[in-house]
Order: structure tokens, then C-alpha cells, then sequence
């Protein structure tokens, strides 16, 4: 057994890959699908939320490629390979794009060539650290990234994992104050909200029964990680409704976009 595999626990149900179920992937077992069953009898939405997540990413990384001229992302909390990682998205649209990963699990580890075969003309990398190693992220993230000019930090669905309101704030301030100007913020969060209790009745069995547990805040809470940052229209709304080429109903996930 090698040192990653020794790192997979697959007798708890894990995060990323129950996301990895509920989007249609394979990269899970059978605890894992177990409990994303259970999760989604409670709040049936669920499933969803993983989609609607999965396309706000697309949007969001072709609209800085196409229509903010980035061309550098720090993807923290990269979670399992799947159809149109960040490379991909930002590497379509322009081919130089540079993307660095960052994630701690070790499947995710296992499975990070998959992130790493870009365009000739681009390159990507994958870190394998905390995103509480703020000073180790930028240390190697700096191997790969130019952070004199803007670089995309990408929080999809991480700080989530902070329980600490203000260790979680402090952490995205001090990435953020290390990127440059023009530098854009991407996050996206588990709301709660009072319009959806089920959603909050999901959170709590996972928390009892799943690893590692994560935190819920409100729309409120969410858009105070864009202090100080220019917030792109239409501001923190729920993932599915920022810039869709389609409506969609809104989902538990809020999302935003600001500007350094």
C-alpha cells in the first residue's frame, strides 16, 4: 500500500466524494453513495447543488478569461477531477492560462495527474497542503504563478470547512492581500437560510455521520468575505443565478465574484 492509499479512510463517508457521486462520478465508495443517499432523501435538492456549483465555476472562469484578461488561478480546494476542471475552462479560452491546485485529500492527490495535462502553451501544478497553509500555498504557489499580476483565488465550497468565523475571514484576507491588484476572488458557500430548512436538517446528519464537517452561513456572512474587493453584478446570490445562460432555481450554494 502506498503512503496515499494508507491516507484514504474509506470506512466514513467523505465530502469530496459524495460531490463526486451526486455529479455522476465514480471516484467513490460504497459509504460514500450510502450517505449521499440518505443526505438527498433529506433535502432531495441536493444533488443539484453540486451541478449548479460545477457550472458557476465554468462561468465564472470563462468570464476572467474572456471578459477580465486573467490568466493565472490558485484553485484551493480543487476537489475530485471532473468534466471542465479550471485548466480546462481557463486553457479553452486562452491556452497560456497557468493554473496551480491545492487540496489536502489524498484521493484527490491520487487522481491529480488528471489536473495536470493542460496546453503546451499553459501549465499547471498541484500542491498538496491545507488551506490554512497560507504562507506553504503562496511559497509554491509562486513556482508556477507570476503573483505581480492577477491571479483568480478559487474557493469553491472550502471555507465551508473553517468552523471559525474569524480564522476563516482572516484566511482569505491574507491570500488576498499577497495577490495583486486586479486580482479577482471566486467563493462559493453552503447557505442557511430560514426559506430552507431541509437544507440545514442534510447539514446536520453529515456533520454527525461524514468527514471533515463543514459550516453553514448566512448570505450575510458569505458576502463579508468580499470586504474591501469590488464585487462584480449581481453581487453574493445563490450559484445558479450568478450570470446563467439559462434560469435555474436557486440552490442552497451561494456564490460571488469580487475584484481586488
Amino acid at each position: 500500500m502506498t503512503d496515499i492509499e494508507s491516507r484514504i479512510d474509506t470506512s466514513r463517508p467523505h465530502t469530496a466524494r459524495i460531490w463526486n457521486y451526486w455529479t455522476g462520478g465514480k471516484d467513490n465508495y460504497p459509504v460514500d453513495r450510502e450517505a449521499g443517499d440518505r443526505i438527498r432523501e433529506l433535502h432531495p435538492g441536493i444533488g443539484e447543488y453540486a451541478k449548479a456549483d460545477r457550472l458557476f465555476l465554468g462561468r465564472a472562469v470563462r468570464h476572467l478569461t474572456e471578459r477580465e484578461g486573467i490568466r493565472q488561478f490558485l484553485d484551493i480546494g480543487t476537489g475530485l477531477p471532473s468534466a471542465d476542471n479550471t485548466h480546462e475552462v481557463a486553457q479553452r479560452v486562452a491556452p497560456d492560462a497557468r493554473v496551480v491546485y491545492v487540496d489536502n485529500d489524498p484521493l484527490v492527490l491520487a487522481h491529480a495527474r488528471a489536473l495536470l495535462v493542460g496546453t503546451p502553451e499553459g501549465r499547471t501544478d498541484y500542491l498538496d497542503a491545507d488551506l490554512r497553509d497560507v504562507d506553504t500555498i503562496l511559497a509554491a504557489a509562486s513556482k508556477t504563478l507570476d503573483l505581480s499580476k492577477p491571479v483568480a483565488l478559487m474557493l469553491l465550497g472550502v471555507v465551508i470547512f473553517v468552523e471559525d468565523d474569524e480564522e476563516s475571514y482572516g484566511i482569505v484576507r491574507r491570500l488576498m492581500d499577497a495577490l495583486a491588484p486586479g486580482s479577482p476572488l471566486v467563493l462559493s458557500h453552503t447557505v442557511t437560510h430560514p426559506d430552507m430548512p431541509d437544507v440545514d436538517a442534510a447539514v446536520a446528519f453529515w456533520n454527525e455521520h461524514g468527514t471533515p464537517k463543514l459550516t453553514q452561513r448566512s448570505p450575510e456572512a458569505i458576502a463579508r468575505y468580499f470586504d474591501g474587493l469590488e464585487l462584480l453584478e449581481p453581487g453574493v446570490v445563490s450559484c445558479s443565478a450568478w450570470r446563467p445562460e439559462t434560469p435555474a432555481p436557486d440552490v442552497a450554494m451561494y456564490a460571488g465574484v469580487g475584484r481586488k
